[in-house]
């Protein structure tokens, strides 16, 4: 539970977490209609950082199976895993 904590210690993650909750409200019409997800370039113009930094977050929340990846050619895409974020929300429900 402590990766998923520290991922869960940095406001651009949270923030990431929180577009991919509702992507069609936070990034350019049609990007939530992806089934796929959101690709990187979006979430990297929404977070307003370099493309390295987005791509270690991404990483971060990745590892801590709070997101899915999907390649399509050159282009990486991002969906919230929600039955491993409720897992979390529940393990941390019931530990406290």
């Amino acid at each position: 539970m402590l990766d998923e904590c520290k991922a869960l210690a940095n406001e651009t993650r949270l923030s990431i977490l929180e577009w991919l909750k509702d992507p069609a409200a936070h990034f350019a019409h049609g990007a939530g209609d992806e089934p796929l997800g959101v690709c990187v370039g979006l979430i990297q113009q929404r977070a307003g950082c370099s493309a390295s930094t987005v791509s270690a977050h991404l990483a971060v929340l990745q590892r801590a199976g709070f997101l899915q990846a999907t390649r399509r050619g050159q282009w990486t895409y991002y969906r919230r895993d929600e039955a491993r974020i409720r897992a979390f929300a529940a393990r941390l429900h019931h530990d406290l």
